[in-house]
């Protein structure tokens, strides 16, 4: 793989048990860039480690007056130079390639797995650790991987060096032979202290980094209760402690680096002794001795690879465990397919009555006529292991086909059954609640727990992409990314929904005229430019431009947590009635507390304690369920109270006989509810 090949087609199915692990199979599947970089190492150091023999040649040359000599260590030097050169230039292009090529490799690994979880990856990995394994973590993984090459090549040198001075000169050649394998492994003991203030020093640097990037996204709300200095003297501390673990930390290899420089002293020291001694009794020449002095002052470069590998390998360990980490989650399925089994029976009679025409009324008809592929089958003849079975009356995507599944959607954890095709509405006095449980229907819940069922089959067990084609969930604060409306709107969908139908149920025609005139040179508002994060609208037109984003999408199931939480009343009143509508045939979950959008949903559930607690119209629940009028209506206790009393009397007076009821004295409390209903009923229709 060479640079200008990037990305890879496929990065590969990574080992994630261990970092060691991890770097073993990085260096596997560059094999062939690991061994180019070696044989271009192998010339450099080869090359390098040969300059003290032809020195040695050229110094015996002229003390022996051989002109033929001096010519030919001349040659070998002019060629060892040229070797030196051209692997010196390879060498360094191979080792780059293999680093940002592992890199590359590491970040598609993350980026692959990341979309993999999505929203799910910080829930369970600290933000600090995600941003250090993206970046510091990766440039150090890539920096072991290219130094293993070099590191390689610099032993077999040394190996080689060592053996041709045993041939050419063993007295010498014993002394160098035994002491540079010391001067490799004298630093050995000191690496396991080295490495563990790195890692100390890691971890402090990753605390830090978490905790300027919650500080960044909630600077919001520190400004709000003044607690910038809070957070900055915070920041201080933990910058302060990086700065002293890193202090304490290069220490140690500036310790490791001056052994590194130390005992090739030493060795030099007793070479050129001892080469002085057998020179003066005779015993080898002042060629030779000049070659061994050389080589041992040549070898201290390819020994400095040695600390190098060290180094890289005590950095990049703890980098690959936490990238391996990372790599190795999963999304969790603790919820077999039988959990369709535990749905209550009188829910599933409640969402067969929803279904039938009847039950509509003079709604719009939301449930298309089933095919005879997707027709569940009768209670009596499902068994709990007819979905596993290859002819069960399964979603076409379970039998391979590919489009995304349909069916009622069923929350083992609270009880919250979508019927199939409805327009659902769920109330939950807890908004933190409503959102938790938007999660857990998209398939992604802080809290591991049974999986979420569509149509009987766990979202778990569905194939990422058809779970993402199956549910889309919608949170309270839609992120708008910035480039023009055409390019926010250009997204995976159904191709069902236009762009004009989405906008229109959306009620982005002020939206459109906003951006038209805040961008002047764009003939067509769709060219219009939306700035980051969509700062330059008001809260209400990013929702719904984000509204307008998911309805394009047309999910089989579209799961909305306050979507209109930012827009006036009429506004809101119009948004519910066009959702209706482009949503019809579709199941579409809303979380809102709004009497304007849940006087038009098809059923309407209150969630209490994290349970189903009532389920029926909005207009019937008002009447007759306190818990769900308290919520809706934004009464207090004391306005609870008052109305529960005004209930009891109302019950009485409609056990007195006409003439004393009409003789006053009982609150009309029927009469104000339906005077409510009507004013509601007016507010819609002006809207």
């Amino acid at each position: 793989m060479q640079i200008q090949d990037l990305p890879y087609p496929d990065p590969g199915v990574p080992d994630a048990r261990s970092g060691p692990r991890f770097l073993w199979w990085l260096g596997r599947n560059q094999l062939g860039g690991q061994l180019r970089a070696l044989a271009w190492g192998l010339l450099h150091f080869s090359s390098v480690s040969a300059l003290p023999f032809c020195v040695g040649l050229a110094v015996q040359a002229v003390v022996d007056r051989s002109g033929t000599r001096l010519a030919l260590s001349g040659g070998l030097l002019a060629l060892a130079c040229a070797g030196n050169a051209l692997g010196d230039t390879f060498l360094h292009r191979a080792a780059v390639t293999n680093w940002i090529t592992a890199a590359a490799r590491v970040q598609q690994l993350l980026a692959r797995r990341t979309a993999q979880l999505g929203s799910a990856l910080t829930r369970r990995v600290a933000a600090g650790e995600v941003v250090a394994v993206s970046t510091a973590d990766v440039e150090k993984i890539g920096w072991f991987v290219e130094a293993v090459s070099r590191f390689t090549a610099a032993a077999v040198t040394i190996l080689l060096v060592c053996v041709a001075l045993l041939v050419y000169q063993p007295a010498l050649g014993v002394v160098v032979a035994v002491g540079l394998p010391v001067l490799a492994l004298a630093v050995l003991p000191l690496l396991p202290r080295a490495t563990r203030r790195a890692d100390v020093q890691r971890e402090k640097a990753g605390r830090a980094t978490e905790l300027a990037s919650d500080t960044v996204a909630g600077l919001r709300v520190l400004r709000g209760i003044g607690g910038e200095e809070l957070f900055l003297e915070r920041y201080r501390r933990a910058s302060q402690e990086v700065r002293q673990a890193a202090v304490r930390s290069a220490r140690m290899w500036s310790l490791l680096s001056a052994i590194q420089v130390l005992l090739p002293g030493l060795l030099l020291i007793a070479v050129v002794w001892y080469g002085v001694h057998l020179a003066r009794a005779g015993r080898i020449t002042v060629g030779e001795l000049v070659t061994v002095y050389s080589s041992v002052m040549v070898l201290t470069y390819p020994l400095r690879h040695f600390e190098e590998i060290a180094m890289a390998y005590s950095f990049s360990r703890p980098s690959a465990t936490r990238a391996a980490r990372v790599l190795s989650l999963e999304r969790t399925s603790t919820e077999g397919v039988a959990a369709a089994d535990r749905i209550p029976a009188e829910e599933r009679t409640a969402t067969e009555r929803n279904k039938t025409p009847e039950a509509a009324g003079t709604g719009p008809a939301l449930d298309a006529e089933p095919t005879a592929e997707a027709e569940p089958a009768p209670e009596a003849e499902r068994t709990p292991d007819a979905d596993l079975a290859p002819d069960a009356d399964l979603p076409a995507v379970q039998r391979g086909e590919p489009r995304a599944p349909g069916g009622d959607l069923y929350d083992p954890a609270t009880g919250l059954l979508v019927p199939d095709g409805s327009l659902s509405a769920v109330v939950c006095g807890d908004p933190d609640a409503a959102g938790r449980l938007a999660e857990r229907l998209g398939g992604h819940p802080e809290e591991p727990g049974p999986s979420v069922l569509l149509g009987g089959v766990p979202l778990d067990e569905l194939p990422l992409e058809l779970a993402r084609t199956a549910v889309l969930v919608q949170d309270k604060d839609p992120v708008l990314l910035s480039g023009s409306l055409r390019e926010l709107l250009d997204v995976p969908a159904s191709g069902d929904v236009t762009a004009d139908a989405a906008l229109a149920a959306a009620q982005c025609g002020d939206v459109l005229a906003a951006l038209e005139q805040a961008s002047p040179l764009a003939d067509d508002p769709m060219d219009a430019r939306i700035t980051e994060r969509g700062r330059s609208l008001s809260g209400g037109q990013r929702q719904r431009l984000a509204l307008a984003r998911s309805l394009i999408t047309d999910p089989e199931v579209l799961v909305l947590d306050e979507p209109t939480s930012a827009v006036d009343s009429h506004t809101e009143a119009r948004i519910a009635r066009g959702l209706r509508e482009l949503r019809a045939g579709r199941t579409t979950v809303v979380f809102t507390s709004s009497p304007l959008v849940l006087e038009h949903a098809d059923r309407v559930v209150l969630l209490h304690d994290g349970t189903v607690a009532a389920i029926g119209t909005h207009r019937d629940l008002v009447r007759t369920d306190a818990r769900y009028r308290s919520v809706v209506t934004r009464e207090t206790d004391e306005e609870r109270k008052a109305s529960d009393e005004e209930r009891a009397a109302s019950e009485g007076e409609r056990a007195l006989p006409g003439e004393q009821r009409a003789s006053g004295g009982v609150p009309d409390h029927d009469g104000s509810l339906r005077s409510a209903l009507e004013e509601l009923e007016e507010i819609e229709e002006t809207a």
